[in-house]
């Protein structure tokens, strides 16, 4: 843990790994130092220049490449892989077995169900009208269902739901709901088949 920087409030469980220059237990605005407590389970493996807020519970076996920023009061599952560069805002749930790639945005009030696999790029929006005077009492944030997959480059609108093991082709607008096992691609993205429809070696596009 050379160079990192841990606040008192942080609770870490057996076998964590720490990098250089990792911030644990940053506290967020309107909190002092040791107010929330963040807790990080068992065999969490922790690269260099992450900063995690306090305010967070995160479970066993969670990983993040480097550069990754965390904000506070979020509930983060087992077995949860972050990637380089990623930023995760507050108020956010990402349930066991999600897998999310290098530098995706994921913002306020999201939901990542489990088994979901968030690609490279991704950007995730939860304001419909970002300079309006009410935008921030009225964010709200995509939906991914559990094993959807979210191909690299996609751009998620405000409030929508990605359903069950959808898959939404690389470099996808989603405007709107996709139904569960539905793959749809394009700007907007559009549904051209179910996801029984497709073998494992197709290029979806």
């Amino acid at each position: 843990m050379n160079n990192s920087k841990i606040f008192d409030n942080v609770k870490l469980g057996k076998n964590v790994t720490i990098g250089d220059f990792v911030i644990l237990g940053e506290p967020p605005r309107n909190a002092y130092p040791g107010e929330l407590e963040l807790i990080i389970g068992d065999g969490a493996i922790i690269r260099s220049h992450t900063t995690i807020y306090a305010g967070n519970i995160i479970g066993k076996n969670f990983q993040t490449g480097h550069h990754v920023t965390i904000r506070e009061n979020n509930q983060i599952g087992n077995n949860i892989s972050i990637g380089t560069g990623s930023c995760i805002e507050h108020h956010i749930i990402i349930g066991d077995n999600a897998r999310i790639h290098s530098r995706v945005f994921i913002p306020e009030f999201s939901i990542i169900e489990k088994e979901a696999w968030i690609g490279p790029n991704v950007v995730m929006t939860n304001a419909n009208y970002p300079k309006s005077e009410s935008a921030k009492q009225n964010l709200n944030g995509p939906r991914i269902c559990e094993n959807a997959k979210i191909g690299g480059n996609s751009t998620i609108l405000p409030g929508v739901t990605v359903g069950e093991n959808a898959l939404v082709g690389a470099g996808s607008v989603v405007t709107k709901n996709i139904e569960s096992n539905d793959v749809v691609v394009g700007n907007p993205a559009k549904k051209i088949k179910k996801i029984f429809e497709i073998d494992e070696y197709e290029v979806i596009k």
